[in-house]
């Protein structure tokens, strides 16, 4: 192991955004709870069964590309809807209306209450790059670059995957690994060469199937067991405890 908490062939680190850089996993969680609590209230009425913001939202949602996270909840609850297009209202009874809306609450919480990055996980970037590590951010979230940028983050990345670039290059999201493959190969290194960080039990999923050299689960919400049972080699609170100190 490196001074980085590493083993020694690890040349590249590949990051979660929500939940591992910044403290915005609890902001998607609670606009998925404020969509879904609206779309099965409008259907069910007022006997419905409430999302369940952190049991559901972990097995369900977490991780997921917008469009996979509605499909996953939805079809849990035994609910189809019609996939509509990508510029759906978000008052349209569509795969893609109910996530414009989710995305809507997530900015608006987001322009009302800012965002705020985990201080010991950009110390630990900066102690990766200093060690010559490169790095990337890996994100479901088509908002990456714009929080990344809020929280002075942008330029600690070599290489940004986010919900945009998977678009583009028709990625299939986690829990499939090719957003992290396809960060490691822009970085110009092995599946075996890299390291994952993520708090999303997609992202421990996604992270062992594309055997990953090492996979860092992040457990912010007491979930330490869930993460080693979906693939984490090692479990940390916080990335300070890696070490890193450059």
């Amino acid at each position: 192991m490196t001074k980085l908490g590493l083993p020694d062939e690890i040349r590249a680190c590949l990051f979660d955004l929500d939940g591992v850089i910044t403290k915005t996993a609890v902001v998607h969680a609670a606009a998925w709870k404020e969509a879904f609590d609206e779309f099965l209230r409008r259907r069910e009425g007022e006997g419905f069964r409430p999302f369940d913001p952190v049991e559901e939202y972990d097995e369900y949602v977490d991780g997921r590309p917008r469009a996979d996270g509605v499909r996953s909840f939805l079809a849990s609850r035994g609910i189809e809807l019609p996939e509509g297009r990508s510029d759906d209202p978000p008052d349209r009874p569509t795969v893609h209306g109910l996530g414009n809306r989710k995305n809507d609450l997530l900015l608006e919480k987001i322009r009302t209450g800012g965002v705020e990055a985990y201080e010991g996980t950009l110390r630990y970037i900066e102690a990766v790059r200093a060690h010559g590590l490169r790095t990337a951010v890996v994100s479901s979230s088509a908002n990456c670059r714009d929080v990344l940028r809020a929280v002075g983050a942008e330029s600690l990345f070599d290489v940004r995957i986010d919900g945009v670039v998977a678009a583009e290059r028709h990625l299939p999201g986690k829990p499939r690994p090719d957003t992290f493959l396809a960060a490691a190969s822009d970085l110009g290194v092995e599946p075996a060469q890299a390291a994952v960080f993520e708090d999303a039990l997609a992202g421990m999923d996604a992270g062992r199937s594309g055997h990953f050299g090492h996979v860092v689960g992040v457990d912010r919400v007491g979930q330490a067991d869930a993460l080693r049972a979906h693939g984490a080699d090692r479990v940390v609170e916080d990335l300070s405890e890696l070490g890193g100190a450059a």
